[in-house]
């Protein structure tokens, strides 16, 4: 699994090495320190994952996100930063990128959440994740609204045959994420999230996410 990293911090740039360097399957193909450094290393193969900070001495690593992302959707782009608002966080996700750590994570938090990445999942920060799940939760209009809308609206959208809680994790899986990620989002257990989900289906009379969102969306339940 090839690795980039994009980090102008020496300290963390050397942590950060060491860690994807003592990983058996993981190859670190590049640690640059600034955009242009990266968009060099990357202009002739593009990374399995791409680690980025996003206050560069040359620019803002959103840039390169929403670049990466506009050549492959499938670079697992996670970003590790000090920065942990609102601001920094949407308009991360927004240029495409699907993990977001702040720099206080474990080293094995760091680890795990780069394989995660890769399965599939969207690891992010608890503190993070309650702003997501805040704005994602906003009822608002049109599809895209869930990251810039305000977090309440004047009126709920219909819930139809499921509970608050039910339809809170419909439109959190809606987003793509997985049973163990919700439940970090909402503070409860995988086990309970699962036997939501198992009310949803029962209630859609489906048997997969896939055909839950489908179902879901077709009753004009989710945007």
């Amino acid at each position: 699994m090839n690795v980039m990293l994009v980090e102008d911090d020496a300290a963390f740039r050397c942590g950060f090495s060491k860690l994807i360097r003592a990983e058996p399957d993981f190859n670190l193909m590049g640690a640059s320190t600034s955009l242009a450094e990266a968009r060099r290393c990357m202009s002739a193969q593009l990374p399995d994952v791409l680690l980025v900070d996003l206050g560069l001495p040359d620019g803002d690593g959103i840039d390169l996100i929403r670049e990466v992302y506009e050549r492959s959707r499938y670079v697992n782009t996670m970003v590790v930063s000090v920065f942990g608002d609102e601001h920094h966080v949407f308009r991360s996700l927004e240029a495409g990128a699907t993990g977001y750590l702040l720099k206080d994570a474990a080293p094995d938090e760091i680890i795990t959440s780069i394989r995660n990445l890769v399965a599939g999942g969207s690891p992010i920060s608890p503190s993070i994740a309650r702003k997501l799940l805040t704005r994602l939760m906003s009822p608002a209009g049109t599809p895209g609204n869930a990251l810039t809308a305000p977090a309440k609206a004047a009126a709920p959208l219909d819930r139809g045959p499921f509970s608050e809680r039910e339809y809170e994790i419909l439109c959190i899986i809606a987003r793509g994420f997985r049973s163990e990620e919700i439940a970090r989002m909402l503070s409860i257990s995988t086990h309970t999230v699962i036997s939501h989900v198992k009310n949803i289906y029962q209630k859609l009379a489906v048997h997969s996410r896939a055909e839950a969102v489908f179902e879901a969306r077709q009753m004009g339940l989710l945007d």
